[in-house]
């Protein structure tokens, strides 16, 4: 599906390990459990800046699987957005979706690989997914970008995990995945 509505550009940015510095744990990535807990990347603010400047609406898509696990009070993870809208102005949209994954069928259409969120967003806020991009750090990321047909980065931390798919871009961090946004943003 693509939408055009406006034919804005967009650029999609899973949360953990993307914009906030993930947990490690046996060589995988978890989420930060409290706010206290929660920091962007050093390089995360002035990357989604570049990003908007040149024309890109920029929305988080991240699953939190926890909240639907009962391991993780909504609210903190609402309280962590705040935090990172306040600290990213440029975020047009956070998209979260809290199903807990692990067996679901059939699986919801928003937790990532499937790519309800990015069409939700493309829809709702008049995108061109043609045009945009997929940024994460997790198999899942660039699984879900490939599917809504977007154009994917995927920043490598070394995880104890392979990816799925391959992806257009691999980087080392979300400086690295916004310039080779800018330099490669048009078709």
């Amino acid at each position: 599906m693509t939408y055009r509505a406006s034919g804005r550009p967009a650029v999609f940015l899973d949360r953990d390990g993307t914009l906030n510095v993930q947990v490690i744990r046996d060589g995988k990535p978890f989420p930060p459990q409290s706010v206290g807990e929660f920091r962007l990347f050093p390089d995360a603010a002035a990357a989604c800046a570049d990003l908007a400047a040149a024309g890109y609406v920029l929305v988080v898509a991240t699953n939190q699987p926890d909240v639907g696990r009962g391991t993780q009070q909504q609210s903190v993870v609402e309280a962590m957005h705040t935090a990172l809208q306040c600290s990213i102005p440029q975020l047009a949209r956070i998209e979260v979706c809290y199903a807990p994954g692990r067996g679901e069928v059939p699986p919801d259409p928003r937790r990532k690989p499937e790519p309800g969120m990015l069409i939700d967003a493309a829809r709702d806020l008049g995108l061109d997914l043609s045009r945009s991009w997929m940024v994460g750090d997790r198999w899942r990321d660039i699984d879900c970008g490939r599917r809504a047909g977007v154009r994917t980065v995927f920043i490598d931390f070394g995880y104890a995990e392979e990816l799925r798919a391959q992806p257009d871009f691999t980087v080392k961090s979300l400086a690295e995945a916004a310039q080779v946004i800018l330099r490669h943003g048009g078709r």
